[in-house]
């Protein structure tokens, strides 16, 4: 765990110029061949940046044939793609197509058996996760790298070099000051147990802010966030690929990845299926390259009507004793049988509070609380699974 933890990098390399700038989409320069990895800028620009060579800006990452097998699977079979400066690019697929082992190998934490990575216009064998962390590549895992019983200073701490860390006091501003340009805000003496989902996730991304990340990957950070922490991900994501940083996004969202993503690589089987611009192409066309032609896309299913009341809440009361927890206020509700009830707000807003009460992780201080005909105010977690309740966390 203490590993993990210390895997996410970052705060962003600043260019002074983006290839889009110069009127060329990012398709474009990639289906140019005048040297390896290479499109041409202008000569000022070359001057102004090193990382122009020769009137080329190199393409910050190029996978060429990567491959790796695992014994009765081969998990990545000869890809083959390319991220420029500054382009937020999605890699798309089903569950077992290969993504996450394709970025586990530009992070260093899996090897290869065969390929190429090219990085920023030089041929490189990343050696392990610190090394990608000293070539400024990024990641942020689907499930979070953090200590609960840590503050957010402390656990950012942990990824970032000693000099770095050794003021505590001054790290504490660093994350105020970072967190609230980019529209993330973080109060570094909160413990990470009392931060929701979407917080803690901004806790990672923060982590990699405060170092020097040219390439930041994100593995399906959607995938437990509210709409509005999704808008604020991507306004920060946005304003990060402006400033030059590179963001491979992995994601099942498919209108999300049209929203944001300016190309995607699309993997089936783990073979490279297609490339597209998601904003020109629709859900439909994206998702026959993910699964085939051979599949249907859309089933209908008969939607259920809901007939007595199965679970009742009424006058629902609860102050939490965490400080930074929800205080419940005359919560009233009624779920039928066979009804799909929704309960909608913003993260930290009383959801996990009101879930842990229904559910007997939290002891009822007002109220009532009535499941399949009888109360349950006094049972614990236990006694309602016997009931026939079921509970699964956010977590």
């Amino acid at each position: 765990m203490f590993h993990f933890a210390l895997h996410h990098l970052v705060k962003i390399s600043r260019l002074c110029d983006n290839p889009r700038l110069f009127g060329v989409g990012w398709h474009d320069l990639r289906l140019l061949d005048r040297a390896p990895g290479a499109i041409p800028v202008s000569p000022w620009t070359r001057q102004a940046q090193p990382q122009y060579e020769q009137g080329y800006i190199m393409h910050r990452i190029q996978l060429q044939n990567m491959s790796k097998h695992y014994p009765g699977c081969i998990a990545n079979d000869r890809i083959s793609m390319a991220v420029m400066p500054g382009e937020i690019h999605a890699l798309l697929g089903e569950n077992g197509a290969g993504k996450s082992t394709l970025m586990k190998m530009i992070y260093g934490i899996v090897k290869p058996d065969a390929g190429q990575i090219i990085w920023q216009g030089k041929p490189i064998a990343i050696r392990g996760a610190q090394h990608a962390r000293a070539l400024g590549i990024g990641m942020v895992f689907q499930h979070f790298s953090l200590f609960e019983t840590l503050t957010v200073a402390e656990n950012i701490a942990l990824g970032l070099p000693r000099e770095a860390s050794r003021n505590l006091a001054a790290l504490k501003q660093r994350i105020r000051e970072v967190s609230d340009t980019y529209g993330m805000h973080l109060d570094p003496d909160r413990f990470v147990h009392s931060l929701s989902i979407g917080e803690q996730q901004r806790v990672e991304i923060v982590r990699c802010l405060l170092q020097d990340v040219k390439l930041l990957i994100l593995d399906e950070p959607t995938s437990v966030l509210t709409p509005q922490e999704v808008e604020r991900l991507f306004a920060t994501l946005r304003k990060l690929a402006e400033q030059g940083c590179s963001i491979l996004f992995i994601s099942h969202k498919l209108e999300e990845v049209r929203s944001l993503c300016e190309g995607a690589t699309i993997l089936r089987a783990g073979r490279v299926t297609g490339e597209c611009r998601p904003k020109e192409v629709s859900v439909t066309d994206i998702a026959r390259m993910m699964v085939g032609d051979d599949t249907p896309l859309v089933e209908d299913y008969q939607g259920a009507t809901g007939g007595e009341v199965f679970l009742a809440l009424r006058g629902v009361a609860f102050r939490s004793a965490d400080p930074f927890g929800c205080e419940l206020k005359d919560i009233s509700l009624d779920v039928r049988r066979g009804e799909i009830l929704g309960i909608a707000g913003v993260a930290g807003n009383g959801q996990e509070e009101l879930l842990n009460l229904i559910s007997g992780e939290a002891l009822l201080q007002n109220g009532h609380i009535r499941f399949a005909g009888q109360e349950v105010n006094a049972l614990n977690p236990a006694q309602r699974r016997r009931l026939g309740m079921g509970f699964v966390p956010e977590e």
